[in-house]
C-alpha cells in the first residue's frame, strides 16, 4: 500500500517529469551499457558488465520508488484551504521565543522540501510540531539539540 502525500500541481508535475526521465531516457541507456559490456565477451571477469547491472538495478529501484511515490500522489486545491490552522502547504511566519529570530517557511510534502527556498517537510520534527497550531500558539518542538519554542505569527496559503 503506498503512502498519501499532498502535492501542489509544480511539485507533482516535477515528480512525474523525474520518472519520465528516467524511464524513456535512463533506462533505454542502462540496458545499452549493458548490451555494450556483454559484447566485450567473457562476462564472469567483466568489471564493466558488473558495474552496468548494477547501475541498471540502482535505476530500477529508483523508478519503483517514484511509481510508488505518484501512485500515492494527491493533488491539493490550495484555495479550498481553512488558512486558521497550520496544514500542509500552508507558509507559516514563526518567532523563535528563545533567540526572537523570525522566520517564514512553507510546510510541504517530503520530496518537494528545500531548505534553501523555505520548503520544510510536514514530516520534519518543525513540521509535525507545527501542523494544526493557530496564530498566536506556541508550538514546542523536539530537535536534535533539545527543545525549540515557536510561536506562529502569521499563516498564508501563498
Amino acid at each position: 500500500m503506498s503512502k498519501v502525500s499532498y502535492y501542489t500541481e509544480e511539485g507533482l508535475k516535477k515528480l512525474r517529469g523525474e520518472l519520465n526521465q528516467l524511464r524513456d531516457v535512463e533506462r533505454p541507456k542502462a540496458s545499452q551499457a549493458i548490451a555494450e559490456a556483454r559484447d566485450k565477451g567473457d562476462l564472469s571477469e567483466n568489471a564493466e558488465y558488473d558495474a552496468a547491472k548494477e547501475a541498471q538495478g540502482l535505476l530500477e529501484m529508483r523508478i519503483a520508488k517514484l511509481e510508488e511515490i505518484v501512485a500515492g500522489a494527491r493533488l491539493i486545491d490550495e484555495s479550498q484551504f481553512d488558512s486558521s490552522k497550520v496544514l500542509v502547504h500552508s507558509t507559516v511566519k514563526l518567532k523563535n521565543t528563545g533567540n526572537g529570530m523570525e522566520m517564514t517557511y512553507k510546510l510541504v510534502a517530503q520530496s518537494e522540501a528545500d531548505l534553501k527556498t523555505g520548503k520544510i517537510s510536514v514530516d520534519s520534527p518543525i513540521g509535525q510540531g507545527l501542523l494544526g497550531k493557530k496564530v498566536g500558539e506556541i508550538a514546542v518542538i523536539q530537535v536534535p539539540n533539545g527543545v525549540l519554542n515557536f510561536e506562529v505569527l502569521e499563516i498564508s496559503r501563498t
